[in-house]
């Protein structure tokens, strides 16, 4: 690979957006993905939330989904969220990777599949990690690394047309400690899945995703099943992401909801103010233009999550689940269940 002014390590959504966006800044940019197709090993559920959808034209997304069903252990009595709005919609991701590529190389970026990151000896004035939770990048670059992670396992799979695009999550520590299960239908495509702390799953993920579709009416396939999973930072985001070198973005930088686990969100918009970042400063030399990259300060906005998300952890048994969703049906209840949810 020749010497260019910026190498992105890993083409998912906030590497590729990252890319496209400096290299349409005159920038000469080339992206290394080590995966040799980015239509396999996908990791992320591909749920696209309301403001997302507002504020950027996506592509390959499905139906919109405006119901949400919260169940405890039991699977009785569901707390029922309707919006008026359309709330979520499932991408395409191997769609969305392909289209973002596609934008990325016209606007002059490279993009090199099956190339791993050559570390030190890559030629490049600056160097962006966007390649996951377990950022090769972020070590070499000396800056922070995720330690606080969930797994998750998914199902996705075609479904026959009919039913009304619902999203339900189940709240059960047996299953996904210290997170949930989930099944979206979309009404055109089922996503089954469920994560949950490493160190506390009774079981190997196949199997707890068996007994969760054992227990749980999910849909039938209609067609063939893809299976995706891996690592989800959780922690927030780090503080240390930017250095001379270079800087993260995406999941390497720990830009995702640390309550919900949502990425795809954060990760567009931290890619862009990624890219401008990283343009002035090739352009002026200053280093104090990459103070404008704050992990500390922007970590601050999801105290609350974080807060959140630490009592979520210490729900280890179903009945103490059960008695939380006592609260959830209360009026304030699912206010703070529509403020996290559809927001």
């Amino acid at each position: 690979m020749d010497t260019v002014d910026v190498l992105v390590v890993g083409a998912g959504l906030a590497g590729l957006n990252t890319a496209r966006l400096l290299a349409e800044a005159g920038l000469d940019v080339a992206v290394c993905e080590r995966r040799t197709s980015l239509a396999t090993g996908i990791r992320t559920t591909g749920v696209f939330v309301r403001r997302t959808l507002t504020d950027y034209d996506l592509p390959h997304l499905g139906p919109a989904v405006r119901r949400v069903l919260l169940y405890p252990p039991s699977l009785r009595e569901p707390v029922e969220l309707v919006s008026t709005r359309d709330e979520f919609r499932v991408g395409d991701m191997a769609g969305i990777y392909a289209q973002a590529v596609d934008a990325a190389e016209r606007a002059g970026a490279q993009v090199v599949l099956n190339a791993g990151y050559p570390g030190k000896a890559g030629k490049a004035r600056f160097t962006i990690g966007a390649d996951g939770a377990r950022s090769t990048v972020a070590r070499q670059l000396g800056l922070d690394v995720n330690r606080r992670l969930i797994t998750g396992i998914e199902e996705v799979y075609p479904i026959r047309t009919g039913s009304t695009p619902t999203f339900h999550c189940v709240v059960d520590p047996r299953l996904a400690p210290g997170y949930l299960a989930w099944v979206i239908d979309d009404g055109r495509h089922a996503h089954v899945g469920l994560a949950g702390r490493a160190d506390r799953f009774t079981a190997p993920l196949p199997q707890l995703l068996q007994r969760f579709r054992d227990s749980f009416p999910t849909p039938s396939p209609a067609g063939p099943v893809q299976r995706r999973g891996g690592p989800i930072p959780v922690g927030g985001l780090l503080r240390r992401i930017v250095s001379p070198d270079g800087l993260l973005v995406g999941d390497a930088a720990g830009a995702v909801s640390p309550l919900t686990a949502g990425g795809l969100d954060p990760c567009l918009r931290m890619s862009e103010l990624a890219a401008s970042v990283t343009f002035d400063y090739l352009r002026s030399g200053n280093t104090h233009v990459l103070e404008h990259y704050d992990g500390a300060a922007m970590r601050r906005r999801h105290r609350i999550r974080s807060a959140m998300r630490r009592g979520l952890s210490l729900v280890r048994g179903p009945g103490l689940a059960e008695l939380a969703f006592a609260g959830l049906r209360t009026p304030l209840g699912q206010a703070v269940a529509r403020r996290i949810l559809f927001t």
